[in-house]
This record gives structure tokens, C-alpha cells and sequence, in this order.
């Protein structure tokens, strides 16, 4: 009888064990499993996303989904903080990152190239992280002004001689909205923001008219219906490159550098996985593709000094702006600018 029970104890305990040790099994299959896959929200092109999603797989094996969220990428970002349904958010400017910063929406990571970054693209706090640098350049016409009679600053712009003689994006455009708060930041600054809506005021009496595209801008600059407009430096590259006659204006203020930014979402679903993906996706290499393929300007030097040589040899003062006062007041400001100060021109 004892040998009997000694050897039902003995097949339980076997049982036992290896019903536990197949349940362990799977939770870690299940884990791997998981892990296996990336989801990205991303206000990029798609055709970006797609080239820099699939050779992270194929180096990876990660499977990647990502949509392409445009404005909507915040709201939803912030709307699913309690439940993410992203791992990472790739893109937009570092003004909506360092909002979302606030809100403790994003992971604290460390990749490897971030010593590398100046601390201008970069969360102190480690929370996201600049992979694509973006000035924001005055151009102009030159079949049309001079050098001699070309605006040299952004103050210059509401001079009587420039009346109907701009053509700006409206604020829809994430270059347009960050360029026309960080123009109110100057003044906001100094405790003069009353007297940057005076300016925003006259900077509208000279613009001729506002476009809801860049192609649309760019073809009112080259069919000579006003000299002078602004945008980013690569599109404005893209455009002289395509034979129209456009000079850019090294602003005495600085030019705006929007920086493009990447993070990891909070409690991620596949967090080893978007920690592999952030590594990737600000890595020299992927940086320097993205230079090469796309136009986008890296934020590393090491990158940089792979990138076309337009790049290399771009020149720009810096505007000094405080992205985190821009992240608190960019919103209303443009509402305000919008509903107050934009004419319907």
C-alpha cells in the first residue's frame, strides 16, 4: 500500500511539475510572441515610415505596424494614456513632446546616441530625443529683388516696401505654426507680447496671401505673384534645385529649428521591442539614410558629415526660442492668430 501511495505521490508530483513547467513555457513563448511585434504612431510620410519600418524588421525580425496620424497624433497619443495602444511615437515637433512630457505620457530610455546630441535636441529628463533637425528659412526671388533689396531679418518683413509682396503657409502647416509663435516668443520674452501681436498684426497688412499647401506657396513664388515666403530649408532646397530662382535669407535673428522627435510610449504593450526600435530609428546610419533618401537633416554630426552636401555646407543662425514656453502657449496663440489676426486674404 505505502509503495502503491509512493507512487501516486510520485506521478502527482511529476504531473504537478511538468504542468507548470508547460505554463511557465508558454507565458514565455507568449512574451517572445509579443515582443515580436512594434506598433508606431508617426505624423512622418508613409513612404518614410515604410522604408525605416521595414529594414528594422528585416534586421529585427520585428513585426511592424504603424499609422500615420498627421495633427491627430498627440490627441491620440494622450486620449489612450491609461491603455496605449502604441509603442512609439515617431515624429512631430518637440514642442507637442515636451507637452506630452508633462503628462507622463512617455518612458525614460537612454539609447546609445543620445551623448552624441546637442542638448538642444534632446529631453534633459530622457524622455524622447531628436532624430531629424528642421530650420525654418526666409527665401526670396531673385529675379524679382535683389540681394541689396531682400529683407535681412524677420523684422524686416513688415516694412512698407514689402506690402503684398509675402506669401506664407496658414497654421495648419507645423513649420507655419511653429514659425509664427516662435516670432511671438521674441516678444514674449521680453514682457512685450502685446507688442508681438502688433507685429503679427502688420506681418499679415503685407502678406498678399496664405496657402493650405507647399507646392501651392512654392508655385505662387515661381510665377512671380510676390517675392518673398518662408518654409523649410530642404523644401526650399528641393525647389532652387528644381530650376526655380530662389535665394535664402540668413536671418539676423536666427531661423526657427524645429526638431522631430521620437519617444517611447508608457507601459507599452512590446516596451523591449519600441527600446530596440528607438535605437534604430536614431542610429547614425538611419540618420544619415534619411539624409540621403528623404532630405532630412540629421541631428547627429556624425550623420550630418554623411549627408548630401547641401546639408553640410547650410549656414543658419539659430533663433533662440523656448520650446517649452511654446509647448504651454502654441496653442492658444494660434487660435488667437487664427480668429483675431489672420486676414482672409
Amino acid at each position: 500500500m505505502k509503495k502503491i501511495l509512493g507512487k501516486i505521490l510520485i506521478a502527482s508530483l511529476i504531473f504537478t511539475l511538468t504542468a507548470c513547467g508547460s505554463k511557465e513555457s508558454k507565458e514565455v513563448a507568449k512574451t517572445q510572441n509579443q515582443e515580436q511585434k512594434l506598433v508606431i504612431y508617426s505624423t512622418h510620410p508613409e513612404n518614410l515610415i515604410e522604408a525605416v519600418a521595414s529594414e528594422f524588421q528585416k534586421e529585427t525580425g520585428i513585426e511592424v505596424d504603424y499609422i500615420n496620424l498627421k495633427g491627430a497624433l498627440a490627441d491620440r497619443v494622450l486620449a489612450e494614456k491609461d491603455a496605449p495602444q502604441a509603442d512609439i511615437m515617431y515624429g512631430g515637433a518637440s514642442s507637442l513632446f515636451i507637452d506630452l512630457s508633462k503628462k507622463d505620457v512617455f518612458e525614460k530610455t537612454n539609447p546609445s546616441w543620445a551623448k552624441d546630441l546637442n542638448p538642444l535636441f534632446k529631453d534633459p529628463n530622457g524622455t524622447w530625443y531628436g532624430t531629424i533637425q528642421t530650420p525654418v528659412v526666409i527665401f526670396y526671388n531673385s529675379e524679382m529683388l535683389s540681394s541689396n533689396e531682400a529683407p535681412k531679418d524677420w523684422s524686416d518683413l513688415i516694412k512698407p516696401e514689402y506690402k503684398n509682396k509675402l506669401v506664407f503657409r496658414d497654421a495648419r502647416s507645423f513649420s507655419a505654426k511653429a514659425t509664427y509663435s516662435s516670432l511671438l516668443y521674441q516678444y514674449e520674452k521680453e514682457g512685450n507680447l502685446s507688442q508681438g501681436w502688433e507685429f503679427m498684426k502688420s506681418l499679415d497688412s503685407n502678406t498678399k496671401q496664405y496657402y493650405g499647401s507647399g507646392s501651392l506657396q512654392f508655385q505662387a513664388v515661381g510665377r512671380k505673384e510676390a517675392p518673398i515666403s518662408f518654409a523649410v530649408l530642404s523644401s526650399v532646397i528641393v525647389n532652387k534645385e528644381k530650376g526655380l530662382p530662389l535665394e535664402i535669407v540668413d536671418a539676423k535673428s536666427g531661423s526657427p529649428v524645429i526638431t522631430d522627435a521620437i519617444a517611447v510610449i508608457k507601459n507599452a504593450k512590446h516596451k523591449d521591442a519600441a527600446i530596440k526600435f528607438l535605437e534604430f530609428a536614431g542610429s547614425e546610419k538611419i540618420q544619415s539614410e534619411l539624409a540621403i533618401k528623404f532630405n532630412r537633416m540629421p541631428t547627429l554630426d556624425s550623420a550630418l558629415a554623411n549627408s548630401p552636401e547641401w546639408m553640410k555646407e547650410s549656414k543658419y543662425r539659430v533663433m533662440d526660442v523656448d520650446w517649452r514656453v511654446l509647448s504651454e502657449n502654441e496653442s492658444d496663440w494660434m487660435q488667437k492668430w487664427d480668429s483675431e489676426i489672420k486676414s482672409n486674404n
